[in-house]
């Protein structure tokens, strides 16, 4: 059957009404995109709410509060009010004739004291020593200082002694990270001391006194995860906890504990420092907050620093008081070209490079007793 045209007129009046319904009535793209934008407002202020908590670091477990860790350690009220916990080695110090105040490295607390620790009790006594560690704010026992710099740390050490009535002049003595803050002593308490001795002291990549060449290519032979780290603790300091927490990418090998980062000679002494007795005491290191500790540290020692090491003059220009820098010429945490360059810049310093050895030499036999004694007597041989 042929179709059949259909010849209906319509009128003027329904073609114009049937024009203002089409052009009253939203479109379905037009509800889309309006929900499109509400949610990816939505989706905008939600990151932003992950990333502020992400990048937020959690209150410190303060030792002795309520939800704290216990404290068992002998501890000092400071004058800002926070406390700060040490421990004692060598003779008693109202008879001792050497006083020194030992400063931990990183991921450390007072009992890895390796200055103490590792002294023939024969040195101890025929010397006359005492050593006081402490942990630093926010390592074990210690409260955190949210005003820490690095000029606060040696008004610490300062505070320590007097309160532990160590007389006008002590000697101080740090490892690693604790090397680096002993510069702070020099710059700040001069006055207060009768020698100082750098082990291994952590270097900041970023002091303007270093030739940029030459701390770049000791910055580039670093790890590439230790580059970020480090990168990220100057630059953006705020994001420190969340870079060293979060899982996408590595963060520092000695947060993480790798052994990628101990030379042949450091392996070889994990035995030594790595002890059983240590494995008893390591939980309360970070117990109060990584983020405290390490992140803190990280903050302090890679920031801008208020002054630079390069331009210390000899705050002891007669010659009365001897500073000393020992380093391991194979030492894969701190680069041993950048302290060369630090001893050329300081004559006045006293550098000890010692070969085939890493960063945790001082736990070499014997060595203890050189360290001590070439700061205490002058004598420079490892018995």
């Amino acid at each position: 059957m042929a179709a059949v045209a259909s010849n209906r007129k319509i009128s003027a009046a329904s073609a114009r009404a049937h024009t203002r319904k089409s052009h009253n009535t939203p479109s379905t793209f037009q509800l889309s995109s309006g929900l499109l934008k509400k949610s990816l407002l939505v989706l905008i202020v939600g990151f932003l709410a992950w990333g502020y908590q992400a990048t937020k670091p959690p209150p410190p477990k303060i030792c002795g509060s309520p939800d704290g860790p216990a404290v068992t350690a002998s501890r000092i009220q400071l004058k800002d009010g926070r406390h700060l916990a040490y421990n004692e080695y060598g003779v008693s110090k109202d008879i001792a004739k050497y006083k020194i105040v030992y400063v931990h490295g990183f991921d450390s607390c007072r009992y890895d004291a390796v200055s103490a620790i590792t002294l023939t009790q024969d040195v101890i006594e025929d010397l006359g020593i005492y050593i006081v560690s402490f942990d630093r704010p926010g390592y074990g026992e210690s409260d955190p200082n949210p005003n820490q710099t690095v000029k606060s740390v040696s008004l610490d050490i300062e505070e320590l002694a007097d309160q532990l009535g160590l007389g006008l002049k002590f000697y101080v003595i740090g490892f690693s990270m604790g090397g680096e803050l002993v510069w702070s002593c020099l710059k700040y308490i001069p006055h207060r001391l009768a020698g100082a001795t750098l082990i291994a002291p952590a270097i900041n990549y970023w002091w303007p006194g270093f030739p940029s060449n030459l701390s770049s290519e000791a910055f580039s032979q670093q790890f590439p995860e230790d580059q970020w780290s480090l990168r990220v603790a100057h630059h953006v300091p705020w994001l420190t906890y969340w870079w060293n927490t979060q899982k996408w990418f590595p963060s520092l090998t000695l947060i993480a504990q790798s052994p990628a980062v101990l030379s042949r000679q450091d392996l070889e002494l994990v035995p030594v420092f790595s002890t059983p007795k240590r494995k008893e005491y390591e939980a309360q290191v970070r117990q109060q907050g990584e983020y405290e500790s390490l992140h803190r540290d990280l903050i302090i020692g890679f920031g801008t620093w208020e002054f630079d090491p390069m331009e210390l003059k000899n705050p002891f220009p007669s010659k009365e008081v001897a500073v000393h820098l020992w380093h391991g010429d194979e030492d894969m945490v701190v680069p041993v070209k950048l302290q060369r360059y630090i001893a050329q810049r300081l004559p006045w310093i006293h550098y000890h490079e010692v070969a085939g050895s890493g960063h945790m030499f001082p736990f070499l036999s014997g060595m203890g007793n050189a360290i001590i004694k070439a700061l205490l007597i002058g004598e420079n041989t490892i018995s």
